[in-house]
């Protein structure tokens, strides 16, 4: 919670539930991570937050972007990115959505079978690629499945071919899995990128660039290391298994930009209990999963709370949304305490809501709308 943020919404006083970015956060955000890790080639992954306005401010900064269809494609070039500093990161794209983005000048797209690789060859050629392997994930709170990426072995042959087709074989990627807290992951996943190198080496690929992905977190209850931490760990990745002949590297932070700097005002609709034996209180608040907050699918985000009458005597909550669907229980394993004296009306805050949360926002399930953002 900045103070821009708590000035906006006390005088402004916007309905509820609505999302306030601060831009001069997202800003902070992102000359600290160019400046922990100045080797890298920062593209901001759009879909965590596509708000025109949050574009414009890192478009302005110099920021490369990373998009997943042709309708941020069209975001980015509205708020004057050069097509060169943007990457068609999606795996699995449409071909003509691959020849609308070469046609507006976009040369950069990841890949991962070789149907993708087909349609890369007729729709952009001569376009750079790199392909996406699989690496673990543990240690994420929003790991990432085997939808995305293949095997080391496959994609040596995918490059391999790739070459063969006119294409520049240029490099691979990985995700190490969304808000990753183990620093070590990036070791592993380096190494194995590494000796891949070595092999497309061998079969005549000259690959030369490295998308380490993201994974970069924010902070939601619990603390994570500093973004400093992240840097060392990844250039000593880097340094170990490259040695002085390092790749070009890309990295595609999205949590770690716009998390920190947004929040959530809800209010209270409703609070009941199911049983009057039961302790804990039943709290409906007016933004659910459908609203914004799908992170909390399997409880898996954990969001930092506050209300209006916090430091006086608490008890357990369920935390739930407003539609008339079971699956819109925000948080009922995991331990909440709200005051006692909470009470329907009061604007409950939900902090480090910046991020993968007006961008999955529904289009209107039971007739809500969708989550309002404010840029500031």
């Amino acid at each position: 919670m900045t103070q821009r943020i708590l000035r906006f919404l006390a005088d402004e006083c916007p309905d509820t539930p609505c999302l306030v970015v601060d831009l001069d956060r997202v800003e902070h955000n992102y000359r600290e991570l160019a400046q922990a890790l100045p080797v890298a080639r920062i593209f901001y992954a759009v879909k965590a937050n596509p708000a025109p306005a949050l574009i414009e401010r890192l478009a302005g900064l110099g920021a490369n972007f990373d998009v997943a269809s042709p309708g941020e494609i069209d975001l980015c070039l509205a708020a004057g990115v050069e097509p060169s500093r943007i990457s068609y990161g999606n795996t699995i794209k449409k071909k003509r959505d691959i020849a609308y983005a070469y046609q507006r000048g976009i040369r950069l797209f990841a890949f991962d079978s070789e149907a993708e690789l087909d349609k890369l060859a007729e729709a952009a050629p001569g376009a750079a690629v790199f392909c996406r392997v699989l690496v673990d994930c543990a240690g994420a709170d929003w790991p990432l499945s085997r939808k995305f990426g293949c095997h080391g072995d496959m994609a040596v042959a995918l490059l391999t071919a790739a070459r063969r087709r006119g294409l520049d074989a240029c490099g691979l990627s990985f995700h190490v899995g969304s808000q990753q807290t183990r620093l070590k992951q990036w070791d592993r996943a380096v190494g194995a990128v590494a000796k891949l190198f070595g092999r497309l080496r061998d079969a005549g690929v000259e690959p030369r660039l490295v998308n380490l992905g993201g994974g970069f977190p924010t902070t939601y209850r619990t603390d994570v290391p500093p973004v400093a931490d992240y840097a060392r760990a990844i250039m000593n990745a880097m340094t170990r298994h490259f040695g002085n002949d390092l790749p070009e590297i890309i990295i595609e932070p999205g949590r770690s930009l716009a998390g920190d700097a947004g929040v959530i005002e809800t209010e209270v609709v409703l609070i009941a209990r199911k049983d009057e034996q039961e302790n804990r209180r039943w709290v409906y608040l007016d933004i659910g999963k459908f609203g914004g907050l799908a992170e909390t699918m399997d409880e898996s985000i954990k969001y930092p709370i506050t209300t209006p009458r916090d430091g006086g005597t608490t008890g357990p909550v369920v935390l739930a949304g407003p539609t008339c669907d079971s699956a819109d229980i925000l948080y009922e394993k995991t331990p909440y305490l709200m005051p006692l004296d909470l009470s329907i009306g009061d604007k409950v805050r939900i902090l480090s809501a910046g991020a993968y949360t007006s961008s999955y926002s529904s289009v209107g399930f039971n007739g809500f709308a969708p989550l309002k953002t404010y840029c500031i």
